[in-house]
């Protein structure tokens, strides 16, 4: 861990990191021009980061026959540590292995129904030791990242209140360190991924995002100059109760055109299912069946397409990012429920007349995955020396036996 009064020393490691997910491979001179270090402190910080498993040489892409000594390029080390992640969601829990990059190395499912409260953790800690044993390989495990949906403390490591899983003050950092001998960092989910946009997706998110998430639980972020907005005890994001214009259920709150009780996957699939479209209240049947040619699916996809562009459109008149992120599960398979959405906020906003504005996450459809690791990366990518040092030096097999 850093001594008291390194702090210049972290800052440095940290740019010198930085520059190299940023731009690498990328020359020590050029990583001096874009830090403001001098090179030799750029050089002493590469030793460090490099002893720790978290940048490498790359001699393969030097220049032959340039003038003067040829500069070795460098580039984060994607072969060597890894962090975990998990997404702990409403009747599964999906977890994963990223490099350092947030690429993913390994991912798995575990389904479960009728658990809420402290127990709907239960099957993931019973599989992600074993998982992490299998698909480590005896690559050193950095820290453990897990989200949820709903209202997240990232400080205090807790639930606040997610509703549809029954957690009201759910202690989720705790019970995942005790499993796992690591690290770990939670958050909410929309944040996460508005995280992971800011790390490793669209330069312009670095300005500001906002990311509006539909799922089981509809919530949004909003990142300005690389950081993302958590707001007095972590509370931002709660756009459930959104009112954007339509008709439709009757919300729990007592209101109607709620962006939850209209667009959400619980009301969708409860649509579909009233309608005679599916048979069971399962959003991905949906999803299949309009890929499959049901005209009746495809409908009720685009309907929600066009009140999901509503909301973001609300969203960028309040907001004005750079980049509108929607997470959702049938604009992620199919374009063109994306391109619904994107015309609907182009034609419903104020101050934006660009549909190519929205995206979609940079992950596409591991988007879930990559941001269950996300909180790790970012506590890595903040502060590598201290991540470094607060790592345990487990094998695979000792990751395992926790």
């Amino acid at each position: 861990m850093s001594r008291p009064g390194d702090g210049r020393r972290d800052a440095n490691a940290a740019a010198v990191l930085r520059a190299a997910l940023d731009h690498g491979p990328v020359a020590r001179g050029a990583i001096a021009r874009l830090s403001g270090l001098s090179p030799a402190a750029v050089s002493r910080q590469f030793v460090g980061l490099a002893r720790l498993g978290l940048v490498r040489e790359r001699p393969e892409l030097s220049v032959a026959g340039a003038v003067g000594r040829p500069q070795v390029p460098v580039d984060i080390d994607t072969d060597g540590p890894l962090v975990g992640g998990l997404h702990l969601g409403v009747s599964a829990a999906t977890y994963c292995l990223l490099d350092l990059r947030g690429g993913v190395v390994a991912r798995g499912t575990t389904v479960f129904t009728g658990l809420s409260g402290d127990a709907a953790l239960g099957p993931a800690l019973d599989v992600l030791p074993g998982f992490l044993e299998r698909h480590a390989a005896g690559r050193p495990v950095l820290g453990f990242g897990a989200i949820v949906g709903g209202w997240v403390d990232p400080g205090a490591g807790t639930v606040v209140r997610h509703e549809a899983l029954g957690m009201c003050g759910t202690p989720l950092r705790a019970p995942l360190e005790r499993a796992l001998g690591l690290p770990v960092h939670v958050d909410n989910h929309a944040r996460a991924i508005a995280l992971s946009e800011i790390l490793f997706g669209r330069p312009a998110a670095r300005r500001s995002v906002a990311h509006l998430f539909i799922g089981n639980v509809v919530d949004a972020a909003f990142g300005i100059a690389g950081v993302v907005h958590h707001g007095p005890r972590s509370a931002a994001g709660d756009v459930a109760h959104l009112p954007i214009g339509v008709r439709g259920e009757r919300c729990h709150c007592g209101r109607a055109g709620c962006l939850h009780a209209v667009a959400s996957d619980t009301a969708l699939a409860a649509r579909a299912v009233r309608d005679g479209v599916v048979p069971e209240p399962d959003v991905r049947l949906l999803v299949d069946a309009a890929a499959a040619g049901d005209g009746r699916a495809d409908r009720l996809l685009r309907d929600r397409a066009r009140m999901v562009g509503r909301a973001a459109a609300l969203l960028t008149d309040v907001l004005n990012p750079d980049v509108v992120i929607v997470t959702e599960i049938s604009s992620l398979l199919n374009p063109e429920y994306h391109a619904v959405m994107a015309e609907e906020l182009a034609a419903r906003s104020h101050i934006c007349d660009d549909p190519s504005r929205l995206v979609p996450p940079h992950a596409g459809p591991a988007v879930l995955p990559v941001a269950g690791g996300t909180p790790a990366l970012a506590a890595l990518y903040r502060d590598p020396l201290r991540a470094g040092a607060e790592r345990s030096d487990l094998t695979l097999r000792q990751v395992g036996a926790c």
